[in-house]
């Protein structure tokens, strides 16, 4: 057993959040936490990990075990190089080191007859068997292969993290995460910031890590390739479903329409059972049944028949009528210090256009949607407005300026208009805030729910183009898929930063994709059209030095030859470079196992009474040790550059 919740119970005064919540986690399991918005996901993580106290019930944690959590946000870290901070995350490791040389180097000058010597050589065989177990030789290239996975480049090693964008600082905080491998992974939304390389790059380690892990995330795609596990929470009882998450949300459907048929029945049996009591109340022959029945009735556990009312449900404003053009930039050029965004770029959208917004983070993609807001100005060209175009702008970082001391209901009536005023609390029951939840504060409120309301604040403009970033970084399930179907039936044009793939695909129409140092490119067709698209570009020139431009004629047999014949010495020159690879890699590895051979062999030395009576040679070994640890750390090193050089070239040949 990794941990055990027992009997939960936690309460926002009247609101119940957890009611008596019990499961356990056991070594190795992938489980998603599921339910909606507010029921608790992120809440129960921070009880885990001792950051809320429970009114009642406790969480059962073996000792020794090591729990490492990834919050949704707040995360900021500046002081420090990038690669420094992520090494320095495995602090106990780290610190054994710093005692590991400290000690080595007091031990060199230490008498065998000093009283301390032998507890002294005790300590360095600790914590040299602690540090072999850690692999801590090969912390630098393991830290290295992590923050390349999660879209950092050698050149941002050595930059100050200060230097990061939010996004990037949640990057970074899941860097070090995954380099300390706890016992148990709390992941919190982990995709939220991370592009569509990084993503599948993440969903590939996760799949290989050895601790348990426990996942809260809307991205439908990572959790049913991870997850086998699901506890749902929902009214402060958790649900346990063993499959993965489409089975989860096609069982809990079944479970949800069986329970109301239950209930329904169980309320028929209960009308009659009060029928037979009416009548028969009164009649002395009958007293006994009906004395029966009433006991019947008051041992009767209702049924739960969960509302309608959890399911978000709502439809855009109309749209006001509008040109044909939405918005057209012209010769725009943006920057920010030495880093280039765009460089006279020309775009159009008109009307009818869906466009998603893709591209690694930091490539200009929230600035872009900006700049057609026009809530940001551009360096140089201009930014237009088509014939009656009305623009409604839905920001990610719109629910982090909310004002916390707010309720929710006076957050949204200031956003609203005279006219719209009047459909305030319609607007917000449809986003889930019933009765008295609107007098929340915005505080209060976790990361889905100031979502929704920044959101209600967006609806309450009708407008014929919807701009949105990251619309649905905080949204459950549930609720995307009601958003998702309100913008397929939304009749204005609009553009979406996402890397939801499952939400993008049935909406949108064009993909604008955004690459550091270039300009734009726009793509017919929607997300996995895109992507398709882009693979072919790629296996194609990686097949062929050139690429056939679309108006050169058909090839004909003799081009067709010509074509192969430089696959194949393309494919030739790929396997020259990669034996000479293979053969350092291989030579690398025994150099690698040479070494370990050699310090196992220095490890049972030291525990010999011969060895430890004679100072000299204690030193001698232990110095020799050091200087293979430190090779064997170089090596390391080098080994994981290499595996990359040669996937790279494999790559190429295929």
């Amino acid at each position: 057993m990794e941990f055990a919740v027992q009997e939960l119970c936690i309460a926002y005064g009247a609101r119940v959040l957890f009611d008596a919540l019990s499961f356990v986690v056991e070594r190795g399991q992938r489980v998603a936490f599921a339910g909606h918005n507010g029921a608790g996901k992120s809440t129960l993580m921070k009880c885990i990990i001792g950051d809320i106290r429970p009114d009642a019930g406790h969480v059962v944690l073996p000792r020794h075990t090591r729990v490492g959590y990834l919050p949704q946000d707040g995360i900021h870290l500046s002081g420090v190089p990038l690669l420094q901070e992520v090494l320095d995350s495995v602090g106990d490791v780290a610190e054994m080191s710093r005692q590991l040389e400290s000690l080595s180097a007091d031990f060199q000058k230490m008498n065998p007859s000093d009283p301390s010597y032998r507890d002294t050589l005790e300590e360095l065989g600790r914590l040299e068997l602690i540090l072999q177990d850690h692999d801590a030789h090969s912390l630098r290239p393991r830290a290295e292969t992590i923050l390349r996975g999660l879209g950092f480049g050698n050149e941002d090693f050595t930059r100050d993290c200060g230097e990061f964008s939010g996004g990037w600082q949640m990057r970074i905080a899941l860097a070090k995460l995954l380099l300390r491998e706890p016992d148990v992974l709390l992941l919190d939304e982990p995709t939220n910031h991370l592009d569509l390389q990084s993503q599948r790059w993440l969903e590939q380690y996760l799949r290989g890590y050895r601790g348990a892990i426990c996942i809260i995330s809307h991205d439908v795609a990572l959790l049913d390739s991870l997850v086998s596990r699901t506890i749902a929470l929902h009214h402060g009882r958790a649900e346990e479903y063993a499959g993965n998450f489409s089975y989860y949300l096609k069982e809990s459907a079944a479970r949800r329409e069986a329970r109301k048929k239950a209930a329904k029945s169980q309320q028929k049996q209960i009308e009659k059972t009060r029928a037979f009591i009416n009548r028969f109340r009164y009649e002395a022959s009958r007293a006994g049944q009906v004395q029966s029945r009433l006991k019947q009735l008051e041992k009767i556990e209702l049924i739960e028949e969960e509302s309608d009312e959890d399911i978000m449900s709502f439809h855009f404003p109309p749209a006001p009528a509008g040109g044909a053009t939405v918005v057209e930039l012209q010769y725009v050029s943006k920057a920010y210090g030495n880093i280039h965004l765009l460089k006279r770029f020309n775009f159009r959208m008109e009307k009818g256009d869906r466009i998603a917004i893709v591209g690694v983070n930091g490539a200009g993609k929230s600035t872009f949607s900006r700049l057609i807001a026009m809530t940001e100005e551009a360096d140089s060209g201009t930014v237009k407005f088509g014939f009656h175009t009305h623009v409604a702008f839905f920001s990610q970082t719109h629910a982090d300026v909310l004002d916390p001391s707010q309720t929710v209901l006076e957050c949204v009536e200031q956003a609203a208009s005279r006219e719209t005023l009047p459909i305030v609390r319609n607007l917000l029951g449809c986003f889930l805030f019933h009765g008295d939840d609107v007098f929340k504060r915005i505080g209060v409120l976790s990361g889905g729910e100031k979502s929704r309301v920044a959101l209600v604040c967006m609806l309450l403009h009708p407008a014929n183009f919807l701009i949105m970033d990251e619309p649905t970084n905080h949204l459950d399930v549930e609720s995307q898929e009601v958003l998702q179907r309100a913008l397929a039936e939304y009749p204005g044009a609009f553009c979406i930063v996402s890397h939801n793939r499952s939400f993008l695909d049935p909406l949108v129409n064009k993909v604008l994709e955004f690459r550091p140092g270039h300009n734009p490119r726009l793509f017919y067709g929607n997300v996995t059209q895109y992507l398709e698209k882009i693979e072919a570009d790629a296996a194609d020139a990686a097949d062929s030095s050139g690429k056939l431009s679309s108006s050169a004629p058909r090839p004909t047999e003799k081009n067709r030859q010509l074509l192969r014949r430089e696959r194949a010495l393309a494919r030739e020159h790929a396997a020259r470079v990669i034996k000479p690879l293979q053969t350092e890699l291989k030579k690398v590895e025994e150099d690698i196992a040479a070494r370990d051979a050699r310090k196992a062999e220095i490890t049972d030395l030291l525990d010999k009474p011969d060895v430890t009576s004679d100072a000299n040679l204690l030193r001698s070994l232990t110095e020799e040790y050091r200087q293979l640890d430190s090779e064997s750390e170089s090596l390391f090193s080098r080994w994981a550059e290499l595996s990359e050089q040669i996937d790279e070239h494999t790559r190429q040949t295929h």
